[in-house]
């Protein structure tokens, strides 16, 4: 059975050990808080500061640690580096803290990522993807969180396996649909971009399209906490069922909505939770190679933190990982998987208390209500292992956001930004900018 048995010692005292790593997306802006249009201005060959969709998205992706601390730690070493190197620029730039984009004056604004010689077929990729979804969904931002379980917990967990790398697959498959399962929690805890401008979504509002030399537009609410993790934000236009059998049977069903054309690759399938081999992120790598980690991918751009992610989000995941690979494999039906994209939608909104989920039992309840329950439970889980300080002030963190006024994110941002959202965005942004 893939679990984590709790009946063994071995398991229990290598519980809490896992590695982690980060990928965060940001834009870069003008000091006037316009898109910039500047050619990425980092080595091509760094390994730790890329580009995503656009030529002016800059990526961070952090190397493998031990601790949630030491990923946030080298994230903010980079950022660092990142800020000096724009500050230099004849023109100074600053990374926008926000995963909605500032004012966009049109699709221009957001230009595709250039990539020549042997990598070229990046830039294709990202042309199919500006046709299928239009460039502006392509400038979200948001936090990658990548985390595994220690080689030590594994082996323990395997002890009386004949075969532990199928064992530890079959682990990662499991957690990973519970893990979508939960999703809601995430979002709804991690929700940070209730206010953009309103040229983001400029065809949904009254008069059709503005001038492109219009000025920042009004703030906009839409009644999201996060417009990214919305139905506005970063899904397909169809919902995926996957085949958490095991690791072969999940790759493929991901190549199954290849095959039918519904996508061009498996890194177009926007979900909340991704499973990744070891080596190359391909499919055939996971069934080869063997699952290394899971990676969350709902988590905002946090703009009151100087790293944009507060390491006690990430730490509250890992608690939330090890709970769910505790209990034993259910069945995740067509029905259930739907259910559970839609629960992640629902609590991108903004009012808790309004927005509902549906539990397994096919009966609704608010998302705070069914937050606190999840809350308690995990605690209760924790209590007796002996959970590390730093998961238990995680979950303490969480707590608040869901009951004290003013805490989460997403009602920070909106009595911060609601007035004027660009000029408060800029204005967090160049304050931190000094290095």
């Amino acid at each position: 059975m893939p679990q984590l048995d709790l009946k063994s010692k071995a398991v229990r005292d290598a519980l809490w050990s896992a590695n982690f790593g980060l990928e965060r997306e940001t834009l870069r802006v003008t000091a006037q808080g316009r898109m910039a249009h500047t050619r990425h201005p980092f080595p091509a060959d760094d390994p730790c500061i890329v580009r995503d969709f656009c030529e002016n998205q800059v990526e961070i992706n952090t190397g493998v640690h031990d601790s949630v601390a030491g990923a946030v730690a080298e994230l903010s070493a980079i950022d660092a580096r990142v800020r000096l190197t724009l500050s230099a620029l004849p023109e100074p730039e600053y990374l926008w803290p926000c995963s909605n984009p500032p004012f966009l004056s049109g699709e221009e604004d957001v230009p595709i990522a250039s990539f020549i010689g042997r990598r070229a077929p990046k830039t294709l990729y990202r042309e199919h993807l500006a046709s299928s979804y239009g460039r502006r969904k392509m400038a979200f931002c948001g936090i990658h969180a990548n985390i595994s379980f220690a080689p030590g917990l594994i082996a323990a967990a395997a002890a009386d396996e004949p075969d532990p790398r199928r064992f530890g697959d079959a682990l990662y498959c499991e957690l990973a649909a519970k893990v979508a399962e939960h999703a809601w929690l995430l979002v709804a805890l991690t929700a940070a971009s209730p206010v953009a401008d309103a040229s983001l979504v400029e065809d949904l509002q009254p008069g059709g399209r503005h001038s492109k030399m219009n000025a920042p537009q009004s703030s906009l609410f839409l009644g999201m906490g996060s417009v990214r993790c919305s139905e506005l934000g970063y899904w397909n236009d169809f919902v995926p069922v996957f085949d958490y059998a095991d690791a072969a049977s999940w790759a493929k069903s991901v190549g199954r909505y290849v095959d039918a054309g519904l996508i061009a690759a498996p890194s177009e399938l926007y979900y909340p939770v991704r499973l990744k081999p070891r080596g190359a992120n391909r499919l055939d790598a996971i069934e080869r190679n063997g699952i290394d980690r899971i990676e969350m991918r709902m988590i905002d751009l946090n703009p009151f933190s100087p790293t944009l992610v507060d390491a006690r989000d990430i730490a509250f995941m890992h608690l939330l990982l090890v709970r769910l690979s505790t209990l034993p494999r259910t069945p995740h039906s067509a029905k259930a998987q739907i259910a559970a994209a839609r629960n992640a939608k629902a609590a991108a909104r903004f009012d808790l208390d309004m927005a509902k989920i549906l539990g397994p039992d096919g009966r609704s309840a608010p998302v705070r209500d069914a937050a606190l329950r999840a809350l308690d439970e995990i605690a209760a889980f924790a209590a007796p292992l002996g959970a590390p300080p730093h998961l238990r002030e995680a979950l303490d963190f969480q707590r608040d956001k869901l009951e004290r006024a003013g805490i989460r994110y997403a009602e920070r941002a909106r009595a911060a930004f609601s007035g004027n959202f660009a000029g408060g965005v800029l204005k967090l942004a160049r304050g931190s900018a000094n290095v």
